[in-house]
């Protein structure tokens, strides 16, 4: 709009000046104004350009997912991208397919392919339907594919062409900006119009007394011409033509520094929305906690003991070889990892995080991963999943005979368990004492802020067919391990420094309400008036009771996607700025129904970054924080800036208008208020726009939603300026000449350059 109405005065002054003093002479002011409009339209697009790479080296983060690929014969991980068809692909549940390829060889494979399709049931993957689309999911299963087709070749590749990027809408910030400029637009176009009115009628009133009005020279018609020019100086001197200016070196200046502190902005608003938040809900794992996981405690033959990395050589003495045997064989059989020599000749673990701290623990009790493998037979796998809960396997033993064994969520697990292995290695029933110490454990582990998983195994008959399900009862108990992820360091800081910047921090997660209460403590989230809710009793709640526990909720544990989803509409609905972070596909809901978006760039999915507003690329909380502290130092930013062109745009408003006014003549020509308003704007603007946030700035509370974006304290300080500045400029223009002893022609012009300079 401001470049609009600038666009129609450098016509008119150029018309106006050529007119009055010839070619080109005349020609200065329309062109100064032409220049100014290039200026901002340059500086605008040069900063857009440079947001575009940005987006490319977005795209290049993006591709840093890494998969598992055998090629040459040899196990390795490698980026998604790298993929070549006939590369043997191994794919896990919940993993996406990175390319199309075929079925090779699995367990229980079930493909959730609603990304593409559409289509919520998933599909059985086999033998004899063994085509894999990439872009689909994994939701229950592993197997190895090859693969057949990469890139745009894929079915997801030739639907992605059909889609374009779309725009980027306004920021919050620039929608209000965008209210002041035009209210100061409309009072300069006031004022234009009424100077414009005064001086025509002095001209009219002259002309009346020397009984002219009939005849008109062409020096007055010039004459109205120039009062003409003077009102579209007015309006140029009030229209902030830096504005925009200033709102995008700010943030393109915030943008390119939160990269360097960790944070990829997808969207020019988020960095600004973050500024206002007033809630953050959290992720758990991998947000607040380390995500390497190592095993610290174990009750194994019902006997509970530290594991350190000094005692794990005693451990092994003290636990009676049978049980021995059978824990190494749980471990090494039953998982979804692996142990693999890389490139280097190093030893390296593959797998998720729990699957990792199991098999280090089972190497350190010397277990040998590759003898347990080769020593019995697999028949039969069932990978873990999220309903279940558990994973099992078939062996068949070497001395014949088959066996299963099972691990998983030690409630449910120990739960199927009738029998123990005691502290002298024999298998006894399991009675009501030995399951009150048991679940005494398990609750004692939780409270410690540790995941629990319990491991068991059962003898079975040899007519066991590997169609049939593996039993869910019937377990022998090994034992009960308790995994600690260490919560990262200055996560309990930095929640603090959200607390005394007047934003609450929630955590929501999928464990167990005891792990995550004693996780909430030991970061700082759950205080003594706060309450932690399961999400099934959440689920249970009436809209009412919602409302009135929302505030208070800190904690929310066994959440479902669709649990997060709903706390943070709710909070919403309160006006509330919330922000919420993610890693995982079923994120994207919650994610995208926040005010602002963060996803976990290194265990992040695909899914949870495109529907994120900024990538946190090194996963950390405290990253989160500075992402805040940026977005409040962009809006003060530009409220430094407004505060100071406001200024200046007044003083020089009620100069030009009370001078033509009163003396007929405006001290200020249209390309020297244009080249004020344009040093001002664009040194103004970089000086000002990119100051670097402090730590005051999270000591004070949020600006909401509703918040004036123009404060009192602001208007206090432009009024106070304006008045000293108007004052030194009158005195000049009054006693100007007297002062500086000015004679001669040259007089006015001298006093003017003075009153510009």
């Amino acid at each position: 709009m401001t470049l609009m109405i600038l666009g129609v005065c450098a016509l008119v002054s150029l018309i106006v000046g050529i007119a009055m003093e010839g070619w080109p002479k005349g020609a200065h002011d329309g062109l100064g104004i032409v220049a100014s409009i290039l200026l901002v339209v340059f500086v605008t697009a040069t900063s857009d350009y440079r947001q575009s790479l940005q987006f490319k080296d977005l795209d290049k983060e993006k591709k840093k997912i890494t998969i598992q690929v055998t090629r040459n014969a040899c196990r390795q991980k490698m980026s998604i991208y790298d993929l070549l068809p006939g590369d043997i692909v191994h794919l896990n549940i919940g993993d996406q397919v990175p390319a199309d390829g075929l079925f090779v060889s699995g367990f229980s494979v079930l493909i959730d392919g609603s990304s593409l399709t559409g289509e919520s049931e998933p599909v059985m993957v086999n033998a004899d339907n063994p085509f894999m689309l990439s872009g689909t999911k994994l939701q229950d299963g592993s197997c190895k594919m090859m693969v057949t087709s990469v890139g745009m070749r894929t079915q997801w590749g030739k639907l992605m062409a059909t889609l374009s990027e779309g725009g980027d809408d306004e920021t919050p910030l620039q929608v209000k900006l965008n209210g002041v400029a035009t209210i100061i637009g409309k009072v300069g176009l006031f004022f234009a119009v009424v100077t414009f009115a005064v001086m025509v009628q002095g001209l009219f009133m002259s002309k009346l007394q020397e009984g002219t009005i009939w005849s008109w020279s062409g020096d007055e018609a010039l004459k109205l011409l120039e009062f003409f020019a003077v009102a579209v100086t007015i309006v140029v001197v009030a229209v902030p033509e830096g504005l925009p200016l200033a709102v995008t070196l700010s943030l393109a200046f915030a943008m390119k520094k939160m990269m360097n502190d960790k944070a990829l902005v997808r969207h020019l608003a988020a960095c600004e929305t973050m500024g206002s938040a007033t809630n953050i809900c959290s992720d758990k794992t991998g947000t607040l906690t380390t995500n390497h996981m190592t095993v610290v405690k174990s009750c194994i033959c019902m006997d509970v003991r530290e594991v350190g990395n000094n005692n794990k050589a005693s451990l092994c003495s003290e636990i009676p070889e049978s049980a021995v045997k059978l824990l190494l064989q749980s471990i090494f059989t039953n998982t979804g990892g692996e142990i693999v020599i890389n490139k280097d000749g190093k030893r390296e673990i593959l797998g998720t995080p729990t699957e990792t701290a199991l098999l280090e623990f089972g190497l350190s009790l010397g277990g040998d991963s590759g003898a347990e493998r080769l020593a019995s037979k697999l028949v039969k796998v069932e990978p873990f999943n999220s309903t279940k809960k558990r994973m099992g396997v078939v062996l068949e033993l070497p001395e014949g005979g088959l066996r299963a064994h099972t691990k998983g969520a030690s409630e449910i697990v120990l739960a199927g368990c009738d029998k123990v292995i005691n502290s002298n290695g024999e298998v006894v029933p399991l009675d009501v004492e030995s399951i009150n110490h048991l679940n005494a454990t398990i609750n004692q582990f939780a409270n410690e802020a540790l995941r629990t998983l319990c491991l068991a195994y059962m003898e079975l008959e040899n007519d066991f067919s590997p169609d049939n399900a593996i039993p869910l009862s019937g377990y022998t108990c090994i034992g009960i391990v308790g995994i600690k992820d260490p919560v990262r360091p200055g996560v309990k800081e930095s929640v603090a420094i959200c607390r005394s910047a007047g934003i609450t921090v929630r955590m929501v997660t999928g464990d167990n309400i005891n792990t995550a209460k004693a996780i909430a403590k030991e970061c700082g989230i759950l205080t003594d008036d706060g309450i932690a809710i399961e999400g099934p009793d959440f689920r249970e709640k009436s809209q009412e009771e919602m409302l009135a526990l929302i505030p208070k909720i800190q904690v929310m544990a066994r959440s479902s996607p669709m649990d997060k989803h709903t706390l943070v509409r709710q909070l919403r609905s309160i006006d509330e700025v919330v922000a919420v972070t993610g890693d995982g596909t079923n994120d994207a809901p919650a994610l995208h129904e926040a005010d602002i978006g963060l996803a976990m760039g290194i265990s992040g999915t695909e899914v949870a970054k495109e529907s994120a507003d900024v990538i946190i690329l090194d996963d950390n909380f405290s990253t989160i924080v500075t992402v805040a502290k940026w977005g409040r130092s962009v809006y003060i930013n530009i409220q430094k800036f407004v505060q100071f062109q406001l200024t200046v745009n007044i003083v020089a408003l009620i100069v030009n208008f009370s001078s033509a006014c009163l003396t007929g003549t405006a001290p200020l020509t249209a390309v020297q208020l244009l080249w004020v308003n344009m040093i001002m704007d664009t040194l103004g603007a970089l000086a000002l726009a990119t100051e670097p946030p402090t730590d005051e700035l999270m000591k004070r509370a949020p600006v909401g939603k509703k918040g004036n974006f123009i404060s009192n304290v602001m208007w206090r300080n432009i009024l106070g300026q304006s008045f000293y500045q108007f004052m030194v400029i009158w005195y000049l223009q009054v006693k100007g000449k007297g002062m500086f002893s000015l004679e001669g022609p040259d007089s006015d012009l001298t006093l003017n350059t003075i009153i510009f300079n």
